[in-house]
């Protein structure tokens, strides 16, 4: 069962799902999904998150008290400037023990959700990843996070229920 269930999540079934619950205009399930590639060649990296567009909306108005459209922005640089700001004060990842700092790259619209993009650089090898991921923690109990890990080929995911935010994987 548990097989069935990461192959399930591993192949994208998660934006299905998420699809399928926002053909409305609220959706039952509360969930982001954080990828997390160490890029050899690149000595680097690549991070991606992706938030359901409402509620990452709700988030950061609750949390910068002002005007978010993230689809229809009327200025770009200071949406890039919240995303930015909101996902790296709630993913903190750090390599080997050290912690790191995600470079924002930027931000698009994927199906229902906002798809943000970072890179760590520098990273010559990675044996073990402590990450910290309470994203909108704040704005529903109910929060689910799915972090999946690819370290050389190897991939390792988990599920972090509010309020569990941290984890750790070794390779």
């Amino acid at each position: 069962m548990a097989g069935i269930l990461y192959k399930w999540l591993a192949t994208g079934a998660v934006t299905l799902f998420c699809n399928v619950f926002t053909a409305t205009t609220t959706h039952p399930y509360f969930v982001s999904v954080t990828e997390i590639e160490f890029n050899a060649k690149e000595k680097s990296l690549e991070v991606s998150c992706k938030i359901f567009t409402d509620d990452f909306e709700k988030a950061l108005r609750q949390t910068y008290k002002g005007d978010v459209d993230l689809l229809k922005p009327k200025d770009k640089a200071a949406m890039n400037k919240l995303v930015s700001d909101y996902v790296t004060k709630h993913l903190q990842i750090a390599v080997n023990s050290k912690t790191t700092t995600l470079s924002f790259l930027g931000y698009e619209q994927q199906e229902e959700g906002i798809l943000s993009y970072y890179e760590v650089k520098n990273i010559t090898a990675v044996n073990k990843l402590d990450i910290t991921n309470n994203i909108l923690y704040e704005s529903k109990a109910s929060q689910i996070g799915i972090i999946h890990t690819v370290v050389d080929g190897n991939r390792k995911s988990t599920r972090l229920d509010n309020p569990k935010d941290k984890v750790s994987f070794e390779f």
